[in-house]
Parts: structure tokens; C-alpha cells; sequence
């Protein structure tokens, strides 16, 4: 298993999504259902469930958030 370290920053930006935007026990939930959902996909030959496209918006809304916290590819200086 690797161990990674993360700058203060990152590691400040984390502390603050963690706290101020989305509950982490909410990001777990959140994860567990693209996975879910993706594993359904890749069984069913990509037919995805209708009732879940909702759940896919949302939590690629969040895992994106969480992306941008770990590396802000997407901010602008």
C-alpha cells in the first residue's frame, strides 16, 4: 500500500470540503452508489438503470468537487 503526503494547502482544502461543503459519511454514500451504479452498467451491457441517472449526475457532481480539492486543475489563477 502507498502513502502519499499532501501539501498543508491540500490538505487544508480537504479539512474545509470535508467540513463546509459535503459531510464525509455523504461522500462515502456518494461513491458507493457511482460504484454501484457503474458496476450495473458494465454488466448490463451499459443498458443504465433509468431510475439511476440521477444518482450518476449527482455523484459525478461531488467526485468532480473532490477532484478539484486534490488537484484544482479547473481553478483559475
Amino acid at each position: 500500500m502507498a502513502t502519499y503526503s499532501y501539501s498543508k494547502e491540500v490538505e487544508t482544502r480537504l479539512k474545509d470540503f470535508f467540513t463546509d461543503v459535503i459531510e464525509s459519511d455523504d461522500m462515502a454514500k456518494t461513491i458507493r452508489q457511482v460504484n454501484y451504479t457503474l458496476s450495473l452498467c458494465a454488466m448490463r451491457g451499459c443498458e443504465t438503470v433509468e431510475s439511476e441517472i440521477k444518482n450518476i449526475e449527482d455523484s459525478f457532481y461531488w467526485l468532480n468537487k473532490l477532484a478539484e480539492v486534490l488537484d484544482p486543475y479547473l481553478e483559475i489563477d
